[in-house]
């Protein structure tokens, strides 16, 4: 039986995938723990790297998709195919090495302690940013707090991307319904957890920022958020969510 599957979108991403999949390969049980690589037809060859890595390591699995459609759409289109097996757990993890694996058995121990979602959280006690300027921090720390005030929920981190959902989670709610295709997705999909009354649970990690590659983030997909944030309240408040 699998335990736990974490889950990889990449794009442009062939510098950081090799030592990403190997330090995960270092924190995972790998008799019982899988990496998927969700591969949106990157460019510059990130997808072969995967299907080599996937031929030498008997735990990577890959995913092509045709287009580059956003980082929602490829962690559902993950989801799906995870959930087709047998695995308890469902990680989100970034690329980049911005999340460290090294808090990855972290996460998945918060779950098996009775979370059904653990969240790695920069804003709450004992967690926090690296090489960010004032700036990013700011606009981070106020989307999170704006998406908290304006749902009502006491998570502190609901932008944060770093998380491990127990399965039934993902098969409770609607994922169909998630419309976010940017960062928006992460806020949404805890938000629908919450309202499906699953315990949420925050761990503090420090989020450093890519030192190689370029960042996907740009201000349309800022926009995005928060744009969905009024949209989610009012489902909410008139039981359509």
């Amino acid at each position: 039986m699998t335990r736990a599957v974490v889950c990889v979108p990449t794009y442009d991403e062939r510098e950081n995938l090799e030592p990403l999949v190997r330090a995960l390969g270092t924190v995972l049980d790998t008799a019982r723990d899988r990496v998927l690589v969700i591969d949106d037809s990157s460019p510059d060859g990130t997808g072969e790297l995967a299907d080599r890595l996937a031929a030498e390591l008997d735990w990577l699995d890959v995913l092509h998709r045709e287009r580059k459609e956003g980082i929602g759409r490829a962690y559902l289109a993950g989801f799906e195919r995870v959930l087709e097996t047998d695995a308890e757990l469902v990680l989100e993890m970034d690329c980049d090495f911005s999340h460290d694996p090294e808090d990855v058995p972290r996460l998945i121990a918060a779950c098996g302690a009775g979370a059904d979602l653990a969240l790695g959280s920069r804003w709450v006690p004992g967690g926090g940013t690296a090489n960010w300027g004032l700036g990013r921090r700011l606009i981070s720390r106020g989307g999170s707090l704006y998406a908290r005030l304006v749902l009502g929920v006491g998570v502190r981190d609901l932008t944060g991307g770093f998380k491990c959902f127990r399965r039934v989670v993902l098969e409770t709610i609607d994922r169909e319904a998630i419309s976010a295709r940017g960062y928006g997705f992460q806020i949404e999909g805890t938000f629908r957890a919450l309202r499906a009354g699953f315990r949420v649970v925050e761990l503090p990690i420090t989020f450093v920022d890519r030192r190689v590659g370029e960042s996907k983030m740009s201000g349309a997909i800022v926009f995005e958020a928060m744009r969905q944030v009024p949209v989610l309240r009012w489902k909410a408040l008139r039981g359509k969510l």
